[in-house]
C-alpha cells in the first residue's frame, strides 16, 4: 500500500473526497445523475504553522473535519430533498440553488451542538455511571477501566442502533464507497468500478479508527489519574480531551503512512470496529466514489510514480 493523502467522508447519498486544500462532494441526484461540486478548503492549520505541530495539529485537524463535514452534509441533503416529477423528470425544490452548504455562524452552532452532545453522552455519562460502582467497587484503578468499557459500549450502541436508519445505511454503504476507492489507488490497481469493488471496505485511516484510539488511549490515561471527588474528575476528563485527541491522531497519522507489522496491529482493532460504520456498497456507490476522486486527485499519474516499477 502506498500514501495516497487523499481521504474523505460519506454525506447523503455521496461521497466527499479531499485532497491537500480541494475537495470534491459527489451525489446521485434523485433523476439518477451525479451532481459534483468542487472547492477549495484553507483551514486553520493551513493559516497557522503552529497548528500543524505533532500532537497539537490532531485537535484542529479535527475541528476542521467537523466543520468541512456539517457542510458537505448541508450540501448534499438540498439534493437528497429533490423530488422527481411522475414524468420522469425531477422537480427541483429550489434547495440546490440557496443551500450550497451552511453559513459560517449556523455551522459553528452546530459544531457546538454536536461537541457538547458528545461529551455529555461519551465523557460526562460514562465518568458518572461508573462512578456509581464505588459502591462495590474500591480499586480506582479497575473504576477507570470499567469508565471507558462503558463507553465503548455507548459508542457501540449508539453506532448500532442509528444504523437501523435507512439513510444511515445508506451512508455506511457509501462510507465503504469511499474506503475501497482509496484501498484501490494506494493498492496500484486503475479506478474502475470493477476495481474498487473488489478492494476492502476497511481503511486504516478512518475517523471510527480515530475514535476508538481516543477511546483506548483515554482508558490507559485515566488510569494514572485517580481524583475521587466526582466533579474533579469530571473536569479532568474534560480538560484531557485536547491531549487524548492529539495522542489518538498521531497513532492514526502513523498508521496511515507506514505499512510494518507494528502498525498492522495497531491498526486492527480500528479496522474490527468498521465492520459497524461501513457496509458493501452497490456499484453505482463505487461510480460516485469515483468521480469524486477524479474530480481533485490524478490516481493515473500516483500510479505512475508509485506502481510504474510492479507493472
Amino acid at each position: 500500500m502506498k500514501f495516497s493523502g487523499i481521504g474523505g467522508q460519506a454525506v447523503l447519498e455521496g461521497i466527499m473526497m479531499k485532497n491537500g486544500q480541494d475537495y470534491a462532494i459527489a451525489v446521485r441526484r434523485p433523476d439518477g445523475e451525479i451532481e459534483i461540486k468542487k472547492e477549495k478548503h484553507v483551514s486553520f492549520q493551513d493559516k497557522h504553522k503552529w497548528a500543524k505541530w505533532p500532537f497539537v495539529r490532531g485537535v484542529f485537524a479535527f475541528i476542521d473535519s467537523l466543520s468541512l463535514g456539517m457542510d458537505t452534509l448541508s450540501w448534499s441533503a438540498s439534493f437528497v430533498e429533490e423530488e422527481p416529477k411522475k414524468d420522469g423528470k425531477k422537480q427541483d425544490t429550489g434547495k440546490k440553488e440557496k443551500s450550497a452548504g451552511l453559513s459560517k455562524a449556523e455551522t459553528v452552532i452546530t459544531i457546538i451542538v454536536a461537541v457538547v452532545l458528545a461529551i455529555g453522552v461519551f465523557v460526562v455519562l460514562p465518568t458518572y455511571l461508573s462512578n456509581l460502582l464505588k459502591k462495590w467497587i474500591s480499586s480506582m484503578t479497575l473504576i477507570a477501566v470499567l469508565e471507558g468499557v462503558i463507553r465503548l459500549v455507548i459508542f457501540i450502541a449508539y453506532v448500532s442502533l442509528i444504523s437501523l436508519m435507512k439513510d444511515i445505511r445508506r451512508v455506511y454503504m457509501y462510507h465503504g464507497s469511499e474506503h475501497k476507492c482509496i484501498n484501490c489507488i494506494e493498492s496500484g490497481l486503475p479506478l474502475t468500478v470493477e476495481n474498487v469493488m473488489k478492494s476492502s471496505k476497511e481503511h486504516r485511516r478512518c475517523g471510527t479508527s480515530f475514535l476508538l484510539f481516543v477511546m483506548l488511549i483515554s482508558i490507559i490515561l485515566f488510569i494514572f489519574i485517580r481524583i475521587e471527588y466526582l466533579p474533579l474528575r469530571m473536569l479532568s476528563r474534560l480538560a484531557l480531551i485536547p491531549v487524548v485527541a492529539g495522542l489518538s491522531y498521531e497513532l492514526l497519522r502513523l498508521n496511515g503512512r507506514f505499512d510494518n507489522k507494528l502498525t498492522w496491529i495497531l491498526s486492527r482493532p480500528g479496522m474490527w470496529m468498521q465492520a459497524l460504520t461501513t457496509r458493501e456498497p452497490d456499484p453505482d456507490m463505487a461510480e460516485v466514489a469515483i468521480q469524486a476522486v477524479e474530480a481533485v486527485f490524478d490516481w493515473q499519474k500516483f500510479l505512475e510514480e508509485n506502481f510504474s516499477d510492479d507493472q
